[in-house]
């Protein structure tokens, strides 16, 4: 159940010295929601500026680490936007010994309704309080066959997943863009449980291989990436966030918009 009016697909907004131009230029070939990744906020006044050059797409963070930004802090960002109707706040972590006591406790002290609220969340107990103390649960670096036990374990709620995408058809180029950023996410060890959990080997963990490549990310043409998003929304889920690899966020949002079309 889409709470949030995410719509069908969204797209992920790179920060660059163009990127509020860029988001109006996203909004107007279609996209609804426009998510700014965790890594790149900064200063949560990103995601402020966003909503304010905007007009009518959701403005969401997938995620605010909940390790640097205070419960206070985050509540007063969503205070701040509530009113505009176009802001939901997507949290993530903690990066620590105890992730689900941290994050319980940090849920205990923000003050902003669940119904605006997505927690990142892979495994069965996050997925839980997802489920039970937000809206839903958003999945990064997932399959089709992990959204459709997620829709099962989430029941009504909202399932968010976020697809990395290449639009590009040689497999040599397209694999090297995916693995960039799984070089990294590949040693998190909430990914690489999951990892496992969904069916790749320690072997194909280890090496990046081919299989795990390909099952992640999405490469190749506009139609490649149509089949994998329809894949994830047949299997339950209720918005595909595009998260390009190996291009600017215009370049690829041009490119991708055909997508926004024929979701509609």
């Amino acid at each position: 159940m889409d709470t949030l009016g995410l719509g069908a697909i969204g797209i992920s907004i790179d920060v660059s010295p163009s990127y509020l131009d860029d988001a109006r230029a996203l909004e107007s070939l279609g996209f609804t929601s426009l998510w700014l990744p965790g890594g790149q906020i900064d200063r949560l006044g990103r995601l402020a500026d966003l909503v304010h050059a905007t007009e009518t797409a959701t403005i969401v963070p997938a995620i605010v680490p909940v390790d640097v930004y205070s419960p206070a802090r985050a509540g007063g960002l969503f205070d701040e936007l509530s009113g505009t109707g176009r802001f939901g706040l997507g949290l993530g972590g903690p990066q620590s010994a105890r992730p689900l006591a941290g994050l319980g406790k940090y849920l205990d002290e923000l003050e902003v309704p669940t119904d605006h609220l997505l927690l990142a969340a892979l495994g069965p107990k996050k997925l839980e309080l997802a489920r039970d103390r937000a809206a839903g649960a958003i999945g990064l670096l997932v399959t089709p066959d992990w959204t459709a036990q997620t829709r099962g374990a989430l029941g009504e709620s909202t399932l968010v997943v976020d697809q990395f995408v290449v639009v590009e058809s040689d497999p040599d180029r397209a694999r090297a863009a995916a693995r960039e950023p799984l070089n990294f996410l590949a040693t998190v060890p909430g990914y690489r449980q999951n990892f496992l959990r969904m069916g790749f080997t320690e072997a194909d963990v280890n090496a990046l291989s081919d299989r795990l490549v390909d099952g992640l990310v999405v490469w190749g043409s506009i139609d490649d990436i149509a089949e994998r998003v329809a894949a994830h929304h047949a299997a339950g889920a209720d918005h595909v966030v595009l998260a390009p690899l190996g291009a600017s966020s215009i370049d690829a949002g041009r490119a991708l918009s055909e997508l926004v079309a024929t979701s509609k």
